[in-house]
Order: structure tokens, then C-alpha cells, then sequence
């Protein structure tokens, strides 16, 4: 045992007695201050990425790998609400690429992106370049952002009609084209150099009304005077600097400089951007047996079966595309048809469903075949539940045919409607057949018998009998209309005559009855079905899409095959020619046109189509 001097150890408990008293000193003081602060942990930021691209089909998609592979304007619409509903997500970054809309269903994203600020959350708009549609989606945002090299490609509205005389003509082929309606100029490319007067007119008052729509709706986003936002497009395209100068853009910075644009102020924070946020998740795991089967199923588009329920349920009808007698199908560059029978099926489907309180029909359609368009008509009469019509990108000619007869009309201000006429006719191939060295016998019996040969064209006595055949159609047609808009027919006659209008010009003649989205038109079909405002009602889509497997070799079970429709899947090579040239794919597109003059003598249809980019 160690010892230690009585000296050390006096000296010792001195010190061990002042360090004591030192501590107690500090609590005391401590606890006349209160308690440490602890330092406060950086701030958690979590923003949504969503990139906005594609052309944002409607109705049901392909079950299975295809469909998820596309996203459809329900999917889009979705994920904005998702994100909007979402406590855990601060804000969004929108990515806009381009997305190949119309102008209804720019609507319905500016809408929903709408619907997001409301909630609170903030959203930036990330351009790196942009048309004039990509510009319209991203003023509905807070902020709109560019990179340095970024273009602002917004130069104004036009619209370019190709006609095709000059070339019929050297060809030696006749196009034989009757009408009803002045305004009824589908049959013009065919048939004449350029415009006539009546068609210029309305294509005039037409983009009169889109030039209103888009200046007002940047002055109003950008805070702006009209004669701003007018000198700004007439001096475009800008770079982002000029973007910036004129107060149409907010912000100069690459998309790696977003995450301290989100920060802030708050150098400490901590930022997450989801990419692909509310994106469906594709499992790709096809290892073993079970991912063969899995994939299998994937391919032909197998899907787990539903549970009915006796749920309330509202009915959504999307009827897209020109409008064809039979099955709706898919041509070569995935362009849907809008077949009769399948409509007729689904309303049929949605008519005896006791748990579909109303229907709504979504129309996208620049109508067709006037047959297909007076047998969908009928079905929809037979229904004795509300019917409300949503009009899309376009419902015009027998597009409006089918809608007319609903409760109420909804359409999008940019909505093309109206139209309400009648064409007809077929192109003559003699004289080209003959510079090629075809020849060919004819033997008939009857007066009319050539009247839909496409060898010669109408004798006069054929020229008369089919006019007389196509005023009476336009005579249906106007009727019908009347009586569907409560109006007397010569009211409505003045408003007919093939003139096609905006949504926003339609609802100020009475032709539709408001303004508003697919979910307006939705909500105003509960009202109708006079359900309780906080009741949930679901929503029974048709028609039903087809699976891979079924497109290629028919129905697997034909009961349900019954309410089926096409699915849009498109070849492969004709996709890719769409890229590399998508005027070119627009011109392809048209000249099937003829073809529905061939198997179609009587054709209620838009006689043009306004892509504005």
C-alpha cells in the first residue's frame, strides 16, 4: 500500500473541493438560463419530378406491358393530383418535352396543374426549349425555367391547307365532291387550288379566337399587357436571355442548378427531386419459371380480375377517332377508329349496369361515316340514366352528331366543334388508269348503277340523286340538333351549315352549354344522377381495351368481347417514319381520307385539322 505525504493530501482535496464547487456554480447557472439549445437539423425538401411528353391518348389502355409502357392524359392528370394531395411532396418540377396535345387537352393539364397550386405547392416549370403549347402548360406554373441555350420557339398561330387539284389534274383523276353546307370544306383540297372565300373566313375566325385564348391567358399568367404579349410573339423566336428581358420566362439556370433554386435560402437543407414520381413501376424481374409466366402475361396483357362492386358508379364512354360503321380498330401508324358497334356495346354495357347512375361521353372526334354516327346517335337515346357529353381536342361533325342529344355539353375552351354539315363523293381513277395502260369493260343495268364506281365520275342524273340523298341527311342532321339544343330548327340551321367553331365561340351561340374539364362534365353527371355530393361514386371506363394477344388473333372469350374496343398500337416502321418526319406522317394520314370517300358515300366530317406547335 502507497502512502501519500499529509501535504499531498491536503492539496488534493483543495482541488478536488474547488472543482466541486466550480460544477455547482454551472448548474446554478444553467438552470437560471434554462435549458441547451439543441442545433437545429437542416430542412428536408422532397419535390416531385414530372416530365410531361407524349401524345396522351384517352380511354382504356392495352392491359399489360403495352399499356403501361404509355401513358394516357388520365395517367398525366393523375400524378399531378397525386402530387398535389401528397403531405410528403413541398413542390413539383414539371418537365415539359414537347407533348404532342391539342389544345382540350392542354386544358386539362393546365387544369390540373392548377389544382396543384392551389394546394400550396410551389412548381417549376423546366423548358429546354419550348413551343407555343410547351409555353401555354408552363405559365399555368409559378416559375418558368430555361437553360441558357434554350430557344423559346413561340412565333404565333398558323394554319397550312394542302390542296391536291393541281395534282388530280396532271394524273388525269376526277374528284367528284357534293356538299351541304357553304362552310363545309372538306372536300376543298380535292377539289379546288385554295381556299374558298367561306372556308377562309371561318379558318380566320377560328385562329381569331386561339390568338385571343393564348394572349390572354399570358398576359394573365405573366402579368402583362395584351400589346407585351403580342410584340413578344411578333419579334420571336427568343433566345432565354430575351425570354427573360420581355418577362416571359422567370429564371436562367440548368437543370443541375434546380436543386439550389429549391434550397433557397436554406443553404442547409437537404433536397430530394423524385424522378418519375407517381410513374407506374414496371416489375422487369422475368427470372425462372415465374418471371417467364410473369412476362408472358405481361406480353398478352393478362390481368388480375376485378371484384365488381355494387358501388355507385358514373360511366366514362371515350369515343376517339373518325367515326367507321363496325369494330373500332387501329390503323398502321396507331390511329384509332371510332367503330359504331363498339360504342353501341359499351352504352348498351353502361345502360344496363343498375350501379351506372349517368354516363358520360368523352368524345375526341372529327366524325365520319354519317351511318355510324345516326346508329351511336340512337343508342344514346335509348338511355333513360343523365347523359353529359365532355368534348375533347375536337367533337365536330358527327363528333357534335352523337353528342347533341346529351343533357348538358361540357367542351374545353380550345375545343373544335360544330361543323354540322354533310360531305360526299368519290374520286375518279379513269384517266389514270389509262396513262398506265389500264383499260377496262364495264357492262351494267340501271340508270345509277356507276353512281359509286370510282372508274368515272357522276353522270348529272347520279350528280342530282346523290345531292338529294345528302340534303336529306343534313336535314336529319339539323333537326336532331335542334331538338337535342331545345332550339327552333331554323335557329340552328344558321348556325350549321358545316362552320366549325372553338368550344369558347360555341358556348356563346348555345351549341355547348359550358366550359369545363372531363371532371366538370363528371361532377355535373353525379349532380344529375342526384347522388350526394361526399358519396363515393367510381368510375366504370369504356370501352375496354383489347390485349396484344387479342388484337393479333381475335376475342379470347366473346361475351366479353362485346364491349371491347382497339387499343392504339402502332407498327413499328410507320412509328419511326413518324419521327423522322412527322409532316410526312401527317400528309399519310390525310390521304386516308380517300379511302373513307371510297367505302363511305355520305360523310358527316371536319373538313380540317389545326395542329398548332
Amino acid at each position: 500500500m502507497i502512502r501519500c505525504p499529509r501535504g499531498a493530501r491536503s492539496l488534493a482535496a483543495l482541488v478536488s473541493a474547488m472543482l466541486a464547487a466550480a460544477a455547482l456554480a454551472a448548474s446554478a447557472r444553467a438552470a437560471e438560463d434554462g435549458p441547451a439549445e439543441k442545433p437545429a437539423a437542416p430542412a428536408k425538401l422532397r419535390w416531385a419530378h414530372i416530365a410531361l411528353k407524349g401524345a396522351y391518348p384517352e380511354g382504356a389502355q392495352a392491359p399489360g406491358l403495352f399499356g403501361d409502357l404509355t401513358e394516357s392524359l388520365a395517367d398525366g392528370i393523375e400524378r399531378l393530383d397525386k402530387a398535389a394531395q401528397d403531405g410528403n411532396v413541398h413542390g413539383v418540377v414539371l418537365h415539359i418535352q414537347g407533348p404532342e396535345i391539342g389544345w382540350g387537352k392542354l386544358y386539362e393539364l393546365r387544369q390540373a396543374i392548377g389544382r396543384l397550386r392551389k394546394d400550396g405547392k410551389k412548381i417549376y416549370a423546366w423548358l429546354d426549349s419550348g413551343t407555343t403549347k410547351d409555353y401555354l402548360l408552363a405559365t399555368a406554373c409559378d416559375e418558368v425555367v430555361m437553360p441558357e441555350s434554350g430557344v423559346l420557339v413561340m412565333v404565333g398561330l398558323r394554319a397550312e391547307v394542302t390542296f391536291f387539284k393541281n395534282l388530280f389534274d396532271k394524273l388525269d383523276v376526277k374528284a367528284e365532291m357534293l356538299r351541304v353546307g357553304e362552310y363545309k370544306s372538306a372536300a376543298e383540297p380535292f377539289t379546288r387550288t385554295e381556299m374558298s372565300p367561306e372556308f377562309r373566313k371561318e379558318m380566320e375566325e377560328i385562329l381569331d379566337d386561339y390568338w385571343r385564348q393564348m394572349v390572354d391567358e399570358i398576359a394573365e399568367a405573366r402579368q402583362l399587357d395584351r400589346e407585351q404579349v403580342v410584340a413578344a410573339i411578333d419579334s420571336g423566336p427568343h433566345s432565354a436571355k430575351a425570354a427573360r428581358e420581355l418577362g416571359l420566362i422567370d429564371r436562367i439556370a440548368y437543370e443541375d442548378e434546380l436543386e439550389q433554386l429549391i434550397r433557397g435560402d436554406e443553404e442547409e437543407a437537404q433536397v430530394e427531386i423524385v424522378k418519375g414520381y407517381g410513374k407506374k413501376k414496371i416489375d422487369t424481374d422475368f427470372s425462372g419459371l415465374t418471371g417467364m409466366v410473369k412476362l408472358m402475361n405481361l406480353m398478352m396483357g393478362v390481368e388480375t380480375a376485378t371484384r365488381k362492386t355494387a358501388k355507385p358508379k358514373i360511366a366514362v364512354i371515350h369515343a376517339t377517332g373518325p367515326i367507321m360503321t363496325g369494330e373500332s380498330q387501329v390503323d398502321l401508324f396507331g390511329e384509332q377508329t371510332l367503330g359504331a358497334n363498339t360504342i353501341v356495346k359499351a352504352v348498351k354495357t353502361a345502360r344496363e349496369d343498375a350501379s351506372v347512375k349517368a354516363i358520360v361521353l368523352r368524345v375526341d372526334s372529327p366524325g365520319g361515316s354519317a351511318l355510324a354516327s345516326d346508329l351511336m346517335w340512337r343508342a344514346l337515346e335509348k338511355v333513360d340514366k343523365p347523359i353529359v357529353v365532355s368534348m375533347g381536342d375536337v367533337a365536330a361533325s358527327g363528333g357534335y352528331y352523337i353528342s347533341m342529344g346529351a343533357d348538358a355539353i361540357f367542351a374545353e375552351p380550345g375545343t373544335l366543334t360544330g361543323s354540322i354539315g354533310v360531305v360526299g363523293g368519290k374520286v375518279a381513277l379513269k384517266g389514270l388508269f389509262e396513262k398506265v395502260g389500264i383499260t377496262t369493260s364495264v357492262v351494267s343495268r340501271g340508270k345509277h348503277s356507276g353512281a359509286m364506281s370510282t372508274l368515272e365520275g357522276f353522270s348529272e342524273s347520279e350528280r342530282k340523286a346523290m345531292q338529294k340523298l345528302l340534303d336529306e341527311i343534313y336535314e336529319q342532321f339539323t333537326q336532331k340538333a335542334a331538338a337535342g339544343r331545345k332550339m327552333e330548327v331554323e335557329e340552328l340551321e344558321k348556325l350549321a351549315r358545316g362552320r366549325v367553331y372553338t368550344g369558347a365561340m360555341a358556348q356563346k351561340i348555345g351549341l355547348v352549354d359550358k366550359l369545363g374539364s372531363l371532371d366538370d362534365a363528371v361532377a355535373h353527371a353525379k349532380k344529375l344522377a342526384k347522388l350526394d355530393e361526399g358519396e363515393q361514386v367510381e368510375r366504370l371506363v369504356l370501352p375496354k381495351a383489347t390485349s396484344p394477344f387479342e388484337a393479333l388473333f381475335g376475342p379470347i372469350d366473346s361475351e366479353e368481347a362485346r364491349v371491347r374496343s382497339a387499343a392504339p398500337q402502332s407498327s413499328g416502321l410507320l412509328r419511326e417514319l413518324g419521327e423522322l418526319s412527322p409532316e410526312l406522317a401527317r400528309q399519310l394520314r390525310a390521304a386516308g381520307l380517300v379511302g373513307l370517300l371510297a367505302r363511305e358515300p355520305r360523310l358527316t366530317l371536319m373538313p380540317f385539322r389545326i395542329d398548332v406547335r
